[in-house]
């Protein structure tokens, strides 16, 4: 565990949110991290103790953050890291690239047809 933030340039958060990963991330493993590693966060935003990221944010103990979720959302107006150079923030939006919404489309296409041909595709519960 402890390696994978002492040797890591970029590291990027992907589980989800459960109470095992809540503040899974504390000070104790971004004081582990490189000054010049980056933090990137796309999972959820409570994985990450957010003092101790804005901490080490603001005394450089980590070069940056890019973050797509937040412990609030949308992130508020007056939140810190907003005020910070050195973090990249997206509305939960990281993944809308026009070729993902084309392929959302295409699949949307595809379960109302499948649905209309008396066949629905992708049925979480059939009853």
């Amino acid at each position: 565990w402890e390696e994978l933030f002492e040797e890591s340039d970029i590291l990027s958060i992907h589980v989800p949110l459960t109470e095992l990963s809540r503040g899974w991330i504390t000070e104790r493993e971004l004081s582990l991290m490189k000054r010049t590693a980056f933090l990137v966060n796309t999972s959820r935003g409570p994985i990450i103790d957010k003092s101790a990221l804005l901490h080490a944010l603001q005394t450089g103990q980590i070069a940056g953050a890019a973050l797509d979720v937040y412990d609030v959302e949308p992130l508020p107006a007056n939140d810190p890291l907003l005020k910070l150079d050195n973090v990249l923030l997206t509305p939960h939006l990281g993944y809308s690239t026009v070729n993902t919404i084309q392929g959302f489309m295409r699949l949307s296409l595809e379960n109302v047809r499948a649905w209309l041909a008396g066949s629905p595709q992708n049925v979480l519960n059939v009853q």
